[in-house]
């Protein structure tokens, strides 16, 4: 037999199932999307499922029998063979019909019942009132952002419904409902205008802009699912104990932890701080709204450090809108925002600010190919508003910049870009984190890694430091050069060489090259200028690559080095893309390009044969003119090159084999180097006679010098003797002398 109910809520069938046995009634509810399914327990099992209920507090129990009686619940929870879920019947007080559970169930009379106990709570309403533990951190909350008595009420109930089960299986018996009959619902349940419900609940209302209760509007669902709260957890740490209102954002915001670097360790970016630093201050002293800095680097740089030494500086707490929830788990973009909604009203008269770091989980976690929008392009009025009208100072931090709509970029007041250290300062790093590890030597080495982050550095040294009495000093060291270089190959970089060809020698010095040009005062010149094009020719092993890497290290910017092999392509089109890559990945890093072997691509056009010869050349000049840093070009082959090629160079310095006395100083200062005695004077005149000698000449030895030990000056003499035969075509001797 099938009955039907129809009212505003779902239909509920019920099927009779007879059992010689017992003659159970089984309910069996037509499910809505958010329903669940209850029966009618046999008498043996009830005791376990009277448990799940237990007695509600007055307004609990009011509002449970205002969803039932005024707003149509009891056409699913009365039917005219029973109940549509014990446990509720019982916790009801409507027990003594359990006696009747067969056709002799009066239907009307549990009905009416259920009316009389409506009608009883009504009456005594005004005593009812929430546990004093959540009416408590209501009126916290009140206090703090402002709220309104038609919103305290609201988050009352919403605590509720989201922490009480009577509550949320009773408000599905109401069915799915759209915006409008929420307002009308709750306007019965709490006994408050419907247009006082409407304008609580408005996105322009304290509790949406506060983040503490939104409402789905573009859903029809269930009474619980509508209201949406702050956090996951918010519900039960409103109801568990009277806190303050930064433990109730537990798992949403945080305070941020110490910081362990000043404003002192970030040189290689003091022209942005000196803007930045002063612009926080003059926020804080003047409470300036719309206080935001776009922060962004890769993974490792120190964004968050930096954020915490400028709170510490200006004398500021540090919140963070927190990326995982209370159990670890990651929060969306979408509640991360809701997190920092609610972080604005909460500190707004507090001397804080705020971080939101992985900004990319709201700014950029659309698809562009299936037209998905990011977060912030979905609600982009209020974010706008929100950049523009913040009170708390915030700063936003991204591993990149890319894919931000520029609708957005152009709100912050600053945009920053913290790169990879300066050589310098990563040798500073690691001498400071990890002396106890590693020789001088060594720092030297690793300091070269062009991408090697602070928080790569100071995550192997804490794995290593944990297990050096385990290793050993000599096998710590090797061990953290393993760890970086997996961690550098890991993010797409070139793991640490331990004997890299194109690494600057121990001894280097530009007196030592003889070159047209004063190379000292030509870095000193480009350190205060900032740009220029530097041409330098010259035979092989005179110095002009390595010129290129100590000039780097002097301006203390990256250096990027192309070679022909990096830029040559066989595919139609693709030099001049790779051209245009290697300037603009330079630009992007700030740093010296280096190209060598520039002739392959800057032969005169007037002998061109190819179209692609000359588009190449011309992609070549474009991008030298464009170019708004050092750049650096080297060939062994001057005759031939494009003359308008020449012309854009600043200056062309010509790189020749070395004088004698450069010879002399540099093989003394090499025998130092190497534990050796200082070379004889009768030593000098044999130097005097290697008329091709060339710095290169002496590094080629020294590598010569890990399988072929150099034990005497006279053999360190020899063996460049050797390298001097074989460039002039004489017959070079095996061995040493």
């Amino acid at each position: 037999m099938i009955f039907h109910h129809h009212g505003l809520f779902e239909p509920v069938a019920w099927r009779v199932a007879k059992t010689p046995a017992t003659h159970l009634v089984t309910p069996m509810i037509i499910m809505g999307p958010c329903q669940r399914r209850d029966t009618i327990m046999p008498p043996r099992r009830r005791q376990h499922h009277i448990a799940k209920f237990q007695n509600p507090d007055p307004i609990t129990l009011l509002w449970a029998l205002r969803m039932l009686v005024p707003l149509g619940g009891h056409r699913q929870f009365i039917c005219p063979h029973g109940f549509g879920s014990f446990p509720l019947a019982h916790t009801l007080g409507l027990s003594h019909f359990f006696g009747m559970l067969d056709d002799r169930f009066d239907q009307q009379k549990a009905q009416s019942t259920l009316f009389l106990l409506h009608r009883k709570a009504e009456k005594e309403s005004a005593h009812a009132s929430p546990l004093p533990c959540l009416k408590g951190n209501v009126a916290r909350l009140s206090d703090l952002v402002g709220l309104s008595p038609t919103d305290c009420r609201i988050l009352e109930f919403s605590v509720t419904i989201h922490n009480d089960r009577l509550l949320d299986e009773i408000s599905e018996w109401l069915g799915n409902l759209s915006s409008i009959k929420m307002f009308h619902a709750l306007s019965l349940i709490l006994d408050l205008p419907e247009p006082e419900i409407r304008e609580s609940l408005s996105t322009q209302g304290i509790l949406a802009r506060s983040g503490l209760v939104c409402i789905d509007r573009g859903n029809v669902i269930s009474l619980r699912a509508k209201l949406d709260l702050l956090s996951e957890g918010f519900a039960d740490l409103m109801v568990s104990s009277e806190a303050d209102p930064i433990h109730l954002l537990r798992g949403t915001v945080s305070a941020a932890g110490p910081g362990q670097l000043s404003l002192a360790d970030y040189p290689h970016i003091s022209c942005s701080l000196e803007i930045l630093h002063p612009y926080l201050h003059h926020a804080k002293a003047n409470n300036r709204r719309g206080v935001n800095i776009f922060i962004h680097g890769a993974p490792g740089t120190g964004k968050s450090q930096l954020s915490r030494a400028l709170a510490d500086d200006i004398g500021c707490d540090l919140f963070e809108v927190s990326s995982e929830d209370a159990e670890g788990d990651p929060v969306d973009g979408e509640r991360r925002l809701r997190a920092y909604r609610a972080a604005q009203s909460f500190f707004e008269k507090q001397q804080t600010m705020l971080v939101f770091d992985e900004a990319e989980d709201i700014f950029n976690d659309g698809n562009m190919f299936l037209g998905r929008k990011s977060t912030a392009q979905v609600r982009k009025a209020w974010i706008n508003r929100m950049l523009e009208d913040n009170p708390v100072p915030t700063i936003w931090l991204s591993n990149s910049i890319a894919g931000i709509d520029p609708a957005f970029i152009r709100r912050f007041d600053m945009v920053i870009e913290l790169p990879v250290p300066t050589r310098s300062h990563r040798a500073a790093i690691l001498h400071n984190s990890c002396s106890d590890l590693l020789d001088k030597q060594s720092i030297s080495r690793i300091a070269e890694a062009e991408s090697l982050a602070p928080a790569v550095v100071v995550k192997a040294a804490s794995v290593i430091r944990s297990i050096r009495d385990q290793l050993g000093q000599n096998r710590a060291s090797a061990a953290f050069e393993r760890l970086i270089g997996s961690a550098l190959e890991a993010q797409g970089h070139r793991r640490l060489v331990a004997h890299d060809p194109h690494r600057l020698p121990n001894i280097y010095d530009p007196a030592f090259i003889h070159a047209n040009a004063d190379l000292a005062g030509i870095a000193t010149g480009l350190a205060t200028a900032g740009a220029g094009r530097l041409c330098l020719y010259g035979p092989p092993g005179t110095g002009k690559t390595a010129y290129g890497r100590w000039l780097a290290q002097y301006l203390g910017v990256p250096l990027v080095v192309k070679r022909a092999s990096d830029l040559m392509s066989k595919f139609l089109g693709d030099n001049e893309k790779n051209i245009a890559k290697a300037f603009r990945e330079a630009e992007q890093k700030g740093a010296l390009l280096l190209i060598d072997e520039v002739d392959s691509f800057l032969q005169d056009r007037r002998g061109a044969q190819r179209g692609w010869e000359v588009s190449m050349v011309n992609e070549m000049l474009t991008q030298m003119e464009s170019f708004a840093g050092v750049f650096i070009a080297s060939t062994n082959l001057m005759e031939g090159l494009d003359q308008a090629a020449l012309r854009r160079f600043d200056l062309k310095v010509k790189f020749d084999f070395m004088r004698p006395e450069q010879a002399w100083e540099l093989l003394r200062r090499h025998c130092a180097e190497l534990g050796l005695q200082a070379p004889q004077p009768q030593l000098q005149s044999t130097m005097k006679g290697l008329s091709q000698l060339t710095p290169g000449d002496f590094a080629a030895v020294l590598r010569q010098h890990r399988f072929r030990p150099i034990e005497t000056p006279d053999m360190l003499v020899s063996a460049l003797e050797a390298e001097c035969d074989v460039k002039e075509g004489k017959k070079a001797s095996i061995g040493f002398h």
